[in-house]
């Protein structure tokens, strides 16, 4: 924390809030969950569903916390404690978000999409913050309470705010957006994903215009200009108001226009003219989806008034997310195989993507490309088909081996050759003893799935090799002589 310029003090949080400090205090800070509150944070004591904060009050005290947000007394912490009371914690928490975004000149921008917002909003946030002091979401805080609290932590010299939304119910995004109140919104694209809660595809592009609800006046909205539901989109931006509306993609009359790609192994070459600037720039992360989403980035960027050259340079150190492509080298015993982690979540388009990926990739000697993969979730009565379909980009990207977890992938199974079926499992944790004892060196290994079919799961036990092949190697080393 910076003693000169403290994140929150008891006065500005008890005026934002309307809550009642019992002490003196500065926080750095701001955290909900007692397991990662640091020294310095202020603490909010939400109630869920299935906790409530109040109980962890004490145990964020000890850890640090100079203050915690309550509503009534929490049990177990004196009454000297330093509290903010407040009539309703959750109240609160959107309180300190919309003083801590009303208070300073960031320029927001606003970034959801059935696909590619986290890579989107990472990558923006990599970007802007070589040309400002910029901040964004961590992991996935981009629900209900996510937001808020990634809006608290905001600092008032804060030059870029980049702050992914998440839904997958209709009305989820009105609150977020007005609570953000952006500048730019983004939105990647649209595709049939969270089916289970959506009529069609246009039910589910409307729920994602609401992100258009809060944008500042004169604002702009970014639409993928290739999308089907793009014109859908650019209707519902007008009719909010938004008058600048900057297409991505390939079509011709994108803003933002694919010129020329080359797509390599372990990134991409681009060409693209972005608003008249032709650019060429390079992308650290592979696969083709991510070339588009750079033409996202860029627009962005210039919509938000950032130096558009300089960011197209800077693409070149924008990496993967975790849990959506991540690379790593797992050696074994005689060798080491590549594994792709893709474990954070899944739908057809991003299965397609993440096959792609893969395809590109050449395996060492002996070596296979091998998918692991958990059940696609929330699609509805499409389900089974489209867990099926998986097994026709499978083959066109030269896929060798496919293991299988879930109900839902069982349909993939039975669609695909059997020389390809390595195995199946009813769930992660009884599929990931099959993965460990087939993969050899030289093998290409990308595990993707649903966040609920935790594949994770079978990323653990893969990694967990490398630690066995340790132990194997030290009890074959050979024993120094007597006498050194």
């Amino acid at each position: 924390m910076n003693e000169a310029v403290p994140l929150w003090t008891s006065m500005e949080a008890a005026q934002a809030t309307g809550g009642r400090s019992s002490t003196v205090w500065r926080a750095g800070g701001v955290s909900i969950d007692s397991r990662s509150v640091g020294p310095g944070d202020l603490f909010v004591a939400l109630q869920g569903p299935t906790f409530d904060g109040h109980a962890f009050v004490a145990d964020a005290l000890a850890r640090g916390a100079v203050a915690a947000v309550v509503s009534r007394p929490p049990p177990g912490v004196p009454g000297t404690a330093p509290l903010l009371t407040v009539d309703e914690t959750f109240v609160a928490l959107r309180a300190l978000g919309a003083r801590a975004r009303g208070r300073g000149l960031a320029r927001i921008c606003a970034v959801t999409g059935s696909v590619g917002k986290t890579g989107v909003k990472e990558a923006l946030r990599t970007v802007l913050a070589r040309q400002g002091a910029t901040a964004a979401n961590e992991g996935n805080l981009n629900n209900q309470w996510g937001l808020p609290l990634s809006l608290a932590r905001m600092p008032a010299a804060t030059a870029y705010g980049v702050f992914e939304m998440g839904m997958n119910h209709p009305g989820e995004l009105q609150p977020l957006s007005s609570l953000a109140r952006p500048h730019v919104a983004v939105i990647t694209t649209i595709e049939a994903v969270h089916k289970a809660h959506f009529a069609s595809v246009e039910d589910i592009a409307d729920a994602k215009a609401e992100i258009f609800t809060g944008v500042e006046p004169g604002g702009s909205a970014i639409l993928n200009r290739d999308n089907p539901q793009h014109d859908r989109l650019w209707a519902a931006a007008r009719r909010r108001g938004i008058q600048r509306i900057i297409g991505f993609g390939r079509d011709r009359d994108a803003e933002a226009r694919l010129l020329d790609a080359t797509i390599e192994a372990d990134g991409s070459r681009v060409r693209a003219d972005v608003l008249g600037n032709v650019l060429d720039y390079r992308i650290a992360a592979p696969g083709s989806h991510w070339v588009l989403n750079s033409l996202c980035v860029l627009a962005a960027a210039a919509a938000l008034g950032a130096d558009v050259s300089r960011a197209a340079d800077d693409l070149a150190h924008v990496g993967v997310p975790k849990g959506r492509g991540q690379r790593a080298t797992v050696r074994l015993p005689r060798g080491s195989f590549e594994l792709i982690d893709d474990s954070y979540n899944a739908s057809p388009v991003a299965m397609a993507a993440a096959f792609e990926v893969l395809g590109r990739i050449a395996p060492g000697p002996g070596g296979r490309r091998i998918a692991v993969l958990g059940d696609m979730l929330e699609l509805g009565d499409e389900t089974p088909a489209l867990h099926a379909r998986l097994a026709q980009p499978l083959q066109a990207n030269g896929i060798d081996l496919v293991f299988t977890a879930g109900a839902n992938m069982a349909h993939l199974a039975e669609a695909l050759p059997i020389a390809m079926c390595a195995g199946h499992a009813d769930d992660a944790a009884h599929l990931a003893p099959l993965v460990t004892k087939a993969v050899r060196p030289g093998d290409v290994v990308t595990v993707k799935g649903s966040a609920g079919s935790r594949m994770g799961t079978v990323v653990r036990a893969l990694k967990a090799l490398e630690a066995d092949a340790d132990v194997d190697l030290a009890s074959r080393r050979p024993r120094a002589a007597n006498g050194g």
